[in-house]
């Protein structure tokens, strides 16, 4: 898996992950992240669009990131979601505790309610 940071405006940082989401991966992605929440971004939004696998670690790497990320006041959105992977997150309640959006501008946009 590669994750990239697509965009970073002001508080918003949005973080492409591309391929599979697990436990190898998984440090790649909350380390990325990590860096730009210490430097000021208190929103993120991952953008699984070309995400292909996301495995039971690699919701346990979500949520670890959630959980990491919060402590620092930072807000975790996902969208672009693949049905298996919605079905997934629905299963394991997730949803209880990340908000899903179809893609990155409606997730981004979700914010201005915060602001």
């Amino acid at each position: 898996m590669q994750t990239y940071i697509t965009e970073r405006d002001g508080l918003i940082l949005v973080v492409a992950a591309d391929g599979g989401l697990n436990r190898g991966t998984a440090q790649q992605l909350i380390e990325e992240v990590s860096e730009h929440i210490e430097s000021g971004a208190t929103q993120v939004v991952v953008d699984c669009s070309k995400l292909e696998i996301l495995s039971s670690m690699g919701l346990g790497v979500l949520l670890q990131m959630h959980n990491k990320l919060k402590k620092h006041g930072a807000l975790v959105r996902l969208c672009g979601l693949r049905s298996m992977m919605v079905q997934a997150i629905l299963l394991s309640r997730l949803d209880k505790i990340f908000e899903v959006y179809p893609d990155v501008n409606a997730a981004k946009l979700s914010f201005r309610s915060i602001s």
